[in-house]
């Protein structure tokens, strides 16, 4: 009899254990993704917020080339001074003397006259001038110089 009455407190106690075991792990597992109570985040939220990052950085870079490639600036040159441009840039002289550097001798397209203008020309104001590749191409200040611009530019 004494036996069997250890047998049934230990059926009990292991079952009591097991239960609480159990109802211990439910409680833990019951929060919601993504939540305090359960760190794991669902790829639906790391995807929206990826792509609100994503798209922040994007139209911020996109903002900033449209800006400098379509709005015209305006840059005063010193005498001696060079503007030398990037491949696209369009340049228009609006006051002073100016002379086309060109390292390569290949030239550089004026627009507004349908020429090409060769290293050293001197430059006519308000002609359109169109650069055609990134390699030094530019103008040198002879005076003290107006310049509008499209494009990237760098002064030397």
């Amino acid at each position: 009899m004494r036996l069997k009455k250890n047998r049934i407190f230990v059926v009990i106690a292991v079952s009591l254990g097991i239960l609480l075991l159990g109802s211990a792990l439910a409680a833990a597992a019951g929060g919601e993704p993504g939540s305090v109570d359960d760190p794991l985040v669902t790829r639906s939220f790391v995807e929206s917020q990826v792509n609100s990052m994503v798209a922040g950085s994007v139209d911020e870079a996109v903002k900033t080339s449209v800006e400098k490639y379509t709005k015209w600036q305006v840059m005063d040159l010193a005498p001696g001074q060079r503007l030398e441009a990037k491949a696209g840039t369009e340049l228009i002289v609006r006051a002073g003397k100016t002379e086309l550097v060109d390292p390569v001798g290949s030239g550089v397209p004026d627009v507004t006259a349908g020429t090409n203008i060769t290293v050293g020309k001197v430059l006519a104001l308000d002609h359109l001038l169109i650069i055609p590749r990134t390699d030094g191409r530019g103008i040198k200040a002879l005076s003290k110089t107006i310049v509008m611009y499209k494009g990237e530019v760098e002064v030397k």
